[in-house]
């Protein structure tokens, strides 16, 4: 059985592979869904200084403390960043890094650089504008493809603003992460700001899978997710 470690994207906490968890636990494997710090239930410890690297270290701490081996890497969207260093400083733990619309990037490159330009703009413009410079206030979650009220209220209350320095700073690889596996999962049904990461994963010749589903999959979508992950952890 695989050990699954699920990483939440910009905004979100643990909380949200509520409905995904008890699907892949269901089929005997160990998951751990651990909330970065300053988000969610931790929104308690955000500073200006909270950036990538203590988010990496929130992950990599956790492999290691709880001497977890043959993980299932997951990171949505924003966590995209974290799973690529977190299996280059941890490659003989993680069997299989999995992106879920997320960021696919190389040494150096920043999420900032790694958005389509206009959606930068308006992240760079909402962290200087209603951010006080430091922060990246919550999105209408529209934008993101979730049109269910029952869901929509289920996020809302729980969604806390993310610090600006995680999509500033710059990935720092040693190359040890290309020894780890690694696949690709798209939400198609909304304006696919991923669609190129899932490009680069085909060029890089990672399994790429398609889900009919908004941004927010593990929240719309569960079961066909929960699906998607059992398929890649076998």
């Amino acid at each position: 059985m695989s050990t699954f470690v699920l990483v939440h994207g910009a905004w979100h906490g643990g909380w949200c592979w509520d409905r995904v968890s008890p699907l892949l636990r269901a089929a005997g494997h160990e998951v751990h869904t651990p909330t970065l710090t300053g988000l969610s239930e931790r929104a308690h410890l955000l500073s200006p200084q909270v950036g990538l690297d203590t988010h990496v270290e929130d992950v990599v701490r956790l492999i290691d403390v709880l001497g977890l081996t043959d993980v299932v890497l997951v990171g949505h969207s924003y966590a995209g960043q974290i799973v690529t260093a977190v299996a280059d400083r941890r490659p003989a733990a993680i069997a299989r890094r999995v992106y879920l619309d997320a960021f696919v990037g190389s040494d150096g490159e920043t999420a900032v650089e790694l958005q389509p330009e206009t959606v930068a703009h308006h992240w760079a413009g909402s962290a200087a504008e209603a951010g006080f410079g430091w922060l990246v206030p919550v999105r209408k979650l529209s934008v993101l493809g979730v049109t269910e009220q029952a869901d929509v209220d289920w996020l809302t209350p729980k969604l806390t603003p993310h610090p600006w320095k995680t999509y500033t700073d710059p990935l720092r690889l040693t190359g040890a992460v290309d020894d780890v596996p690694a696949a690709f999962i798209e939400c198609v049904s909304w304006m696919r700001v991923f669609q190129a990461h899932a490009e680069r994963a085909r060029e890089r010749g990672w399994p790429v899978h398609d889900l009919d589903t908004g941004h927010e999959a593990m929240v719309t979508a569960p079961k066909a997710l929960a699906d998607v992950l059992l398929e890649l952890a076998h």
